[in-house]
């Protein structure tokens, strides 16, 4: 600092030049006219960088246009009385680069042979809180505003919705929200509620219990929901409750809907339909869209002598058919065409091996998005005797019964080699039968091609029957 700032005849001026440089981040000593007579950065504030340039040059080159005038202002009142009290007052400085950075300066007359010493503290890293928290702050003035905003929204888009719906607190039962249809529903307003369990809308409900079965409902796959009466109307409700979570809380919404008569009606309907599924001696299966089991009733397990579900359950259904993805591929065909089917004769075999005729009847259960199919298997017992003895009245009932079971099992000429041209008539007639007339279908199920099939319905003249019944599908 020696260099530049000279400390005339105070004595010893090495010690004073280090108060200086202790004191200050930035010691400027300039003339009374405002030229730059010397100056000194503190090592602690190197991010000042050099500022040599300075030297000679007139102080007020380096201040932003607001801050001349108060620096003119504090000077006039420094060279006007000397020993006057000034204030400290903040300068902002602009170098040649535009870089601006906030100083606090205090002023000293060191006299007319030494000017004035203007010592200075750096003021960037207070500006740079103070920025900081003005960003913060601006920041949370926009949250807030865009909370406020969403609240709105939500109250809205709640309030105006025709379904009753409350928000509940699963573990205390509290209702924490109601919409006003809710209110005009239950009868009261939020404030009287918000207090009181939300069981206590309802008759005959007692908290720990209503609270379980609410919970137990929104964790089921089910939305068959809650019902109950409600305490100041005697009406009927059903809730529905769903889990949700905000704010890492997680809470139940609740939507009500009156039951009706009709209602009432279509419960009993679905609980009827629900028996019968359990109890009817048909076997009843869903599968989906490729055929496996998803679901099986009673009879099915019995029909196929299966323990339980589980054991059916995920399997194709043409694993418990005689005649497997011959018969799955004649029914799906024909599902693909109409929706339904009915009458289509079968075998079903057991996991034991047992073999019963049925008779299937299917169709595609529209509205749902994973496509099930619903099949009734009805056993056939003397309506498939009869049927089999007209196809072949030339053989005897067990003879027939025997050769039925065969096809589909093993080609024609296997089946020609051990039996007689009239079996051959008879397996060709049944497969022409079981397929509707399909020749495409009945020639894979008998093994043949199918201009070979053209060939034996020549042979046996069943060509034009066969022409007439259906043609070539």
């Amino acid at each position: 600092m020696s260099d530049r700032i000279r400390v005339g005849v105070l004595p010893a001026p090495s010690r004073i030049e280090w108060i200086i440089e202790q004191f200050a981040d930035l010691a400027v000593a300039i003339d009374r006219d405002g030229r730059v007579l010397g100056l000194s950065v503190s090592p602690e504030s190197p991010y000042l960088g050099c500022l040599d340039h300075w030297i000679g040059r007139d102080f007020r080159e380096f201040l932003t246009e607001d801050s001349r005038s108060k620096f003119e202002d504090r000077i006039a009142t420094v060279l006007a009385d000397p020993d006057a009290v000034v204030r400290p007052m903040e300068l902002n400085h602009v170098d040649n680069a535009n870089w601006e950075f906030p100083i606090r300066y205090t002023i000293h007359d060191a006299g007319e042979d030494y000017g004035i010493l203007l010592l200075g503290r750096d003021m960037q890293p207070f500006a740079d809180i103070q920025q900081r928290l003005v960003r913060e702050q601006l920041a949370r003035e926009r949250d807030a505003e865009r909370f406020r905003g969403v609240e709105t929204r939500y109250r809205v888009v709640f309030d105006a919705s025709e379904t009753p719906m409350a928000m509940v607190e699963p573990d205390t039962g509290r209702a924490l929200d109601l919409n006003r249809a809710a209110m005009q529903l239950l009868s009261v307003k939020t404030d009287n509620l918000s207090a009181n369990a939300f069981a206590q809308c309802f008759e005959g409900r007692r908290k720990g219990e209503f609270g379980e079965a609410l919970r137990a409902a929104a964790a089921a796959d089910d939305a068959q929901g809650v019902t109950a009466v409600l305490r100041r109307t005697g009406g009927e409700v059903r809730l529905c409750p769903e889990f949700f979570r905000a704010s890492g809380e997680v809470a139940l919404l609740c939507r009500m809907m009156p039951v009706t008569d009709e209602d009432q009606s279509g419960r009993e309907f679905q609980n009827a339909l629900a028996q019968l599924y359990e109890s009817t001696s048909d076997a009843i299966v869903l599968t989906d869209a490729k055929g496996a089991v998803r679901e099986a009733n009673e009879g099915f397990l019995r029909l196929t002598d299966a323990a339980q579900l589980r054991d059916v359950q995920g399997r194709p259904l043409a694993d418990f058919l005689a005649r497997g993805a011959v018969d799955m591929k004649l029914i799906f065909e024909q599902l693909d065409k109409t929706g339904r089917l009915r009458g289509y004769a079968a075998q079903v075999e057991s996991v034991v091996g047992m073999r019963a005729t049925v008779d299937i009847s299917a169709a595609r259960l529209t509205g749902r998005a994973d496509r099930q199919i619903g099949f009734i298997l009805r056993e056939a017992s003397a309506t498939q005797a009869i049927s089999v003895a007209e196809a072949g009245a030339t053989m005897s009932e067990e003879a027939m019964t025997n050769v039925m079971d065969l096809v589909g099992t093993a080609s024609l000429k296997e089946l020609v080699g051990a039996t007689t041209d009239v079996v051959e008539k008879l397996c060709i007639e049944t497969a022409v039968r079981l397929t509707d007339n399909n020749r495409v279908a009945a020639a894979e199920m008998l093994g043949l091609s199918r201009q070979s099939l053209y060939v034996k319905l020549r042979k046996y003249g069943l060509l034009d029957s066969a022409s007439e019944a259906g043609g070539d599908e």
